[in-house]
């Protein structure tokens, strides 16, 4: 369905595959990349994951047009539903996603990457949230995610103008974590990608929902939360060995 995924030590990379269409996402394969998140998340053997597109134009450009021009309300709506199972478990497995953005992330794409936990991108990586020229707003969760991620403002004009931004503004807006070469962009990921995996799965995976926690709305019930998880941690074999290793100047060995 145009959805590779490759495992490399604890390492999974999840690779949307249909350059031929710029990687954009039909029902079919917005289907199978869903599957193969939910297919991830209790696999213990992954340890952080890395979502990427094949050859080097595009990450995902967007949604299938060609399908959506068809749609009435009906099909819109189960769409829309269909994109945000897609990006709530991209946020919601316990491994971190790190998206190597190389090429177009256009209006899905973009909002895609959104929902991962740090993106990754290539000098020639371009986002943008073009849907307002379709006579659509955001469907997938821009209207939602982009403002958390850059501030309101900078959300709200790329949304309504729709226009792209390129790699260096990407940066300089907080929209990407950082941008490398293009021959050099997956190898960054998965070196960063194995260095999560060294650390505790467990503390990862709390860390994890505890930031989440802090877009939620609830800054009491987000802290009261990281106390809990601080607190459980304590006592596991985890955090035995991590404190054990640093008091005794060596490197940990997780089991999660």
């Amino acid at each position: 369905m145009g959805i590779d995924l490759k495992q490399h030590g604890a390492v999974a990379i999840v690779t949307v595959n249909q350059p031929d269409k710029l990687n954009a996402l039909n029902t079919k394969r917005a289907e199978a990349l869903l599957e193969t998140f939910l297919k991830i998340g209790p696999d213990r053997s992954i340890r952080a994951v890395i979502m990427t597109g094949a050859g080097d134009r595009a990450f995902i450009a967007g949604a299938d047009i060609k399908q959506m021009a068809n749609l009435d309300r009906a099909g819109a709506t189960a769409f829309a539903r269909l994109g945000h199972s897609v990006a709530r478990a991209i946020e919601t497995i316990p491994q971190p996603v790190i998206a190597a953005v190389n090429g177009f992330a256009l209006g899905g794409g973009c909002e895609l990457s959104l929902a991962c936990d740090i993106r990754l991108a290539a000098t020639n990586a371009v986002f943008a949230q073009p849907e307002v020229g379709l006579g659509i707003p955001p469907g997938w969760g821009g209207t939602q995610r982009l403002p958390r991620v850059v501030g309101p403002g900078l959300a709200a004009e790329m949304i309504l103008t729709g226009r792209r931004v390129k790699a260096d503004e990407a940066l300089r807006i907080g929209l990407v974590n950082a941008v490398h070469e293009p021959d050099q962009l997956l190898d960054t990921a998965l070196a960063m990608a194995q260095q999560i995996a060294k650390n505790s799965p467990q503390a990862v995976s709390a860390s994890k929902r505890l930031i989440g926690l802090a877009f939620a709305g609830h800054p009491a019930a987000g802290l009261s939360s990281e106390a809990h998880a601080f607190a459980a941690q304590f006592g596991g074999a985890d955090q035995r060995e991590g404190m054990a290793a640093f008091i005794e100047k060596r490197p940990a060995e997780f089991a999660g």
